[in-house]
């Protein structure tokens, strides 16, 4: 059972998160559970979607933005996140089932798109306090710097829905997927 409101439908939403939904419904057709969830914050809302639109319009690429979610997903063990990720990134970014396993992983099957995945992996767990042989590595991958803010900017992101769906107890409204392992 979630712990925090899902609304029903975009009308019994606040009225500030109602314009944002109905993006979002436009964009993906429906407006999963995640978002009607934030939405009981209009400004955490508009956040969540600022954020996301800035994340689509960097140098990183929806492949490598759906490999990160499914990393940082694993990292913190979030189902729901597992779930809508695995679902985009099989049927919308078009990555096979070897290269989703590989990035629950921490890893890729593509050698730049495995740089940005390690990195992002080693961002989450280490919660920023990475080593400077890290960032040497990610940069020897030809990551430059506009793209090492993008990996940590997909981090962010994607820590912030999971802590989201965590705390709630988002009801799932995907194909469900379970974390590897489980939080510590």
């Amino acid at each position: 059972m979630t712990r925090i409101e899902t609304f029903a439908s975009i009308e019994t939403a606040p009225e500030g998160s109602r314009a944002g939904l109905e993006a979002v419904s436009r964009q993906l057709g429906s407006v999963p559970n995640l978002f009607r969830v934030v939405a009981n914050s209009p400004a955490a809302l508009g956040g969540l979607l600022g954020l996301e639109g800035a994340a689509s319009k960097g140098r990183l690429g929806a492949r490598t933005l759906e490999r990160i979610a499914l990393a940082v997903a694993e990292v913190n063990s979030c189902g729901y996140c597992l779930s809508a990720h695995t679902y985009i990134a099989r049927n919308l970014a078009k990555l096979d089932d070897a290269e989703i396993t590989a990035n629950r992983n921490g890893l890729s099957n593509d050698p730049q798109a495995a740089a940005a995945v390690r990195f992002a992996v080693q961002v989450a767990q280490a919660r920023g306090h990475v080593s400077d042989a890290q960032v040497a590595a990610v940069r020897a991958a030809g990551f430059d710097d506009a793209q090492l803010v993008e990996i940590v900017q997909a981090v962010v992101l994607n820590t912030y829905t999971n802590y989201i769906n965590e705390v709630a107890r988002t009801q799932i409204d995907f194909p469900a997927v379970e974390p590897l392992r489980k939080a510590a």
